[in-house]
Formats: structure tokens, sequence, C-alpha cells
């Protein structure tokens, strides 16, 4: 299979949670976005120099490479992996940049306000973590072998959830339990398979 053949394999699958185009990269800071979201999730790969409907327009400048490598090496915290390769098709170069899975969850991006945020990846989006990923991030870093113990906050809280698909500060309201704390619980109960998050509507929303 030559560049050409690969890459229009690759092209036909289409964006999704492990796959993004980028036509160009004219700020590595956003680029930093998607290199922290496919390493917070399931790894995966962006095609620089694809269009978003698949046309292969090329990286024009060594300019835009040097902004790939800031990217992964100085606008993550910590320092995201990432492997670069380059294939040429028709006089055009196309870089694929690869993110593996990081064990050192979360990795941060950061943004123009010099913040450092960790991001996610939904189907085709690049969304910003809640604080119950960055607390089960953190809990499962700490606290491999954590039993999870029935408590009444635990109580309160799965008392507060009988109704599925509630927003965290409706949770938090509810179950009149501080929020930090409800993040804490949150976070405990999906790593152990009794809650569940999902993203709709522009927000996660929690559910036994």
């Amino acid at each position: 299979m030559d560049d050409k053949q690969y890459l229009l394999r690759l092209i036909k699958e289409g964006e999704h949670q492990q796959q993004d185009f980028k036509y160009r990269v004219s700020d590595a800071k956003k680029l930093a976005r998607s290199v922290s979201a496919f390493a917070n999730t399931d790894g995966g790969r962006l095609l620089i120099g694809v269009r978003d409907d698949g046309h292969m327009s090329g990286v024009r400048s060594e300019e835009e490479i040097y902004m790939m490598h800031q990217a992964a090496y100085r606008y993550c915290r910590p320092e995201a992996s990432i492997k670069f390769d380059t294939y040429h098709v028709e006089g055009r170069t196309i870089v694929v940049a690869t993110v593996p899975p990081s064990d050192k969850r979360p990795v941060c991006a950061i943004d123009d306000d010099g913040r450092q945020r960790a991001y996610i990846r939904i189907a085709d989006e690049n969304i910003v973590a809640s604080p119950v990923h960055l607390a089960i991030w953190r809990d499962s870093q700490n606290l491999q072998g954590t039993m999870m113990t029935y408590t009444d906050s635990v109580r309160k809280l799965l008392a507060a959830m009988q109704e599925p698909r509630q927003p965290l500060n409706m949770i938090v309201r509810r179950s009149a339990i501080p929020r930090p704390k409800v993040i804490t619980l949150l976070a405990r109960l999906i790593r152990f398979n009794v809650a569940r998050c999902e993203y709709a509507d522009q927000q996660f929303l929690f559910s036994l």
C-alpha cells in the first residue's frame, strides 16, 4: 500500500473519536486541545493537511510542523507522547500525528488565558473535562485498591440520583452534600460501575 492509498483509507473513516482532520495549523495552543483530548481518552491521530471534507491540501510550511511539536511539548502539561509520520502525495505533504492514551492523566492544554484545561474526546469533538473526570483520574492514580464504603453521604447521593441523567449542580442541590464531596463520591461510584456519565445537550449528565 503506497502513501496515497494509506491516507485515502484513513480519510474514508472520516472524523471520529480517534481521528481528527486539521486543514491548517495556525495556533499551537488550539492544536494542544486535540492532543489533550486524545491523550485523556482512547488515543487517536490527527491528519494534518487534510480539510474537513477529506481533501488533501497538504502542510504549507515548516512553521506548521514546528507548531505541531509545540502543541505536544510546550502547550501540554505533562508533555504528551506523540509520533509524527510524514507522507507525500502528488506533491503535497501530509503529517499524521499519533497520540497514545496517557498513563499520566489528566494531560492539560494551556489555553490563551494561560489556564491549564483537560479535554476529553467525545465522538468528533474535544470537550473540556468535568470536575468529576478530574476526580476519577486523581482517584485512579492514588487509590487503586480503595473499596467503596456505604456511608450516610453515599446513601444521600444515591437517593438524589434516582432520577436519571442529571447535571452535577442538580445532584448537589438534591443531595444537600457539599459540591467537592459530591464530585469525589461520583468519581468513586463511576469507577465502581455504580454510576455512569454521558454527554448530551452540551453538558455532562450522571445516572445510576
